[in-house]
């Protein structure tokens, strides 16, 4: 968040990117300087397993996968390595964890998509980034560790996932983490994900959680343990002042194993069938149309725009639709790219009458200096992305577990990080975690550089509508307490102009944005669910040796955010790869409101 001024002023938005240009490029056939160099592979190489995106289940599966050491691993990435000549200082864009606005800026890493215009938003396109690059979203996104509540996972078993209940969930989310403050029931002791608490103690943070207090929500310790429901510190996938990525969590510890290799810049076009058997990919790279081939299977881990897109180009998804495009039809699976699910949030900002936001610090001069401390030492205020506190809350009596999130930041965020902060100003991302909108996504035409249509279909339900109108007034009341008199000046966003339903539903078509959470659009379910894409081994259905492992195999998008049950959905498919028995950690004791009776 410290470094928007001169993620702005330094290649502001240029459009005309190298992706771009790749595109373009990979249309006249005429690129071949353009990825740098790469081991050509032989069209007659294969391997066992055939990995597409090092993101945030793929830096997984090739980590477990290749702990057999007679397993052979291939791991495909569209982009580059998130290291300069391996070296993370160099990569600092990457690696600092307040610079995290540069990668959201651009498209160097970043897939840089867009929806469709929004009928119930204006007409708005909405802006959807993604990770291109070793470690995908998970070296992008602000770092925010967040499980979810275990009756998603409850829930997710009851819409056909048999053998994804909390019970089996908990175990392989403990398995992927070692936190900072040691291990429980809850939280992991020895896994490659560090994950920790902000260091700043920053006084607005605390009168965050106070007040939160003070409106009558309770104090929660850990909201990825026994009790979601409140305001606390939340966790973040940084470690030593530096964040922690898949590709640093899994994929350089692996590095070194000879049964795994990696490309880098390479873009998976098909994966090729015999029949309806998988046996291999067909990519391009450095100018050239490459296919590899998989012993055992191959592994789409793309996430929730890439893997729908690449089962269609390759003839699994809608028929009808697939003939359209002149694709032979390998097989008719109509939930492919279908039951998209995101999460929309908004900021309602505060100004703030104390110097002491983050106003000060993304001034140049202060930015050098901070910059500078990081790249020395990894520790100051380039060492965190601000949002350490948050929480949970239920919109209304009735609402078993919380259904509205927050999260805190000491500063103003104006259009994603791309404006600069006008004023000492707080501001709080506010928005519903299980919205009744579903949308889809479908092919612009079958030119695997084309970027599919997204249609997430936001605020088309009353109940949606609703919930965003309770997230304002909820939010509000929050820093109207004690807490914050000391610091608190004019409502900044919405404005105190915005009151009634009529204009806070105004003000949520006009300002509220993706929380960059796509899922669900290769539904995990039963083959007796016309919608379903995989079943709960993760195979896709209707073919053999052929799976999906990213995000977009949520049967339903999960109260929060997506990177921790997306590394904990890999380590729990190794193992069904593998062969190995699951593990399960029989009832634990999860927070149940004293009431429902009330809100809180």
């Amino acid at each position: 968040m410290l470094f928007t001024i001169l993620a702005n002023r330094v290649g502001r938005l240029n459009r005309v990117t190298a992706w771009q240009k790749l595109s373009a490029a990979l249309n006249k056939q005429e690129y071949p300087h353009f990825y740098g160099t790469s081991v050509t592979l032989k069209k007659s190489q294969s391997f066992n397993y055939v990995i597409v995106g090092a993101g945030s289940a793929g830096c997984v599966l090739a980590n477990r996968l290749s702990e057999n050491v007679d397993d052979t691993v291939l791991l495909l990435e569209a982009g580059p390595k998130d290291m300069v000549l391996n070296s993370i200082r160099l990569s600092w864009k990457i690696h600092m964890p307040a610079a995290l606005v540069y990668n959201l800026c651009d498209d160097k890493y970043n897939w840089f998509y867009h929806t469709r215009p929004q009928k119930h938003m204006d007409g708005r396109v909405m802006y959807w980034p993604r990770g291109r690059v070793w470690g995908g979203s998970s070296s992008l996104n602000a770092m925010v560790y967040i499980r979810g509540h275990a009756e998603d996972y409850n829930r997710w078993q009851r819409e056909g996932a048999v053998g994804w209940d909390y019970d089996h969930c908990l175990p392989y989310f403990r398995k992927a983490q070692t936190h900072e403050l040691g291990a429980n029931r809850y939280r992991g002791g020895s896994g490659p994900l560090h994950v920790s608490r902000g260091k700043t103690n920053h006084p607005l943070h605390r009168a965050f959680i106070e007040a939160g207090e003070q409106a009558g929500y309770p104090f929660t310790d850990d909201m990825n343990g026994y009790q979601q429901e409140g305001l606390g510190w939340m966790d973040m996938t940084i470690h030593k002042g530096k964040r922690w990525s898949t590709a640093s969590a899994y994929l350089r510890p692996a590095m070194s194993r000879p049964n795994l290799k990696t490309e880098v810049r390479c873009l998976t076009t098909k994966v090729l069938f015999e029949g309806t058997k998988a046996v291999g990919v067909e990519y391009i790279q450095n100018g050239e149309k490459k296919k590899v081939y998989a012993v055992k299977e191959v592994i789409l881990s793309g996430g929730a725009i890439n893997s729908p897109q690449l089962l269609m180009l390759s003839g699994i998804g809608n028929g009808d639709d697939l003939k359209k495009l002149d694709i032979p039809v390998v097989s008719h699976l109509p939930g492919v790219g279908s039951n998209l699910q995101d999460h929309l949030e908004l900021y309602v900002q505060q100004e703030c009458t104390q110097p002491i936001t983050l106003y000060k610090a993304q001034q140049p001069f202060h930015m050098i200096k901070i910059g500078l401390e990081w790249l020395l030492k990894y520790t100051g205020y380039g060492a965190t992305a601000h949002l350490e506190s948050g929480g949970f809350i239920r919109s209304c009596p009735g609402v078993t577990h919380p259904d509205i999130q927050f999260h805190f930041l000491p500063s103003q965020v104006i259009d994603h990080g791309r404006v600069n902060p006008k004023i000492e100003a707080y501001q709080v991302h506010v928005g519903p975690m299980r919205s009744t909108s579903t949308g889809w996504l479908k092919l612009q035409s079958k030119n695997p550089q084309e970027h599919p249509i997204i249609e997430p279909n936001y605020l088309s339900t009353d109940m949606d509508v609703w919930e965003f109108r309770q997230c304002v007034k909820l939010s509000r009341e929050i820093f109207a307490q004690r807490a914050f008199d000391e610091f608190r000046g004019r409502e900044v966003q919405p404005g105190s102009h915005v009151q009634s339903d009529k204009e806070i539903d105004a003000f949520v078509r006009q300002k509220a944005d993706s929380a960059y959470h796509p899922s669900c659009t290769c539904k995990m379910g039963q083959p007796s669910d016309p919608m379903a894409v995989v079943d709960p081994e993760t195979r896709v259905l209707g073919v053999e040796n052929l799976r999906v492992v990213d995000a977009s195999i949520m049967p339903s998008v999960v109260s929060g955010n997506l990177n921790a049950p997306t590394i904990m959905m890999a380590e729990k498919a190794a193992d069904i790869i593998k062969g190995l028995p699951p593990l399960r950690d029989h009832n634990v004791p999860v927070y149940q409101p004293p009431t429902l009776e009330t809100q809180r």
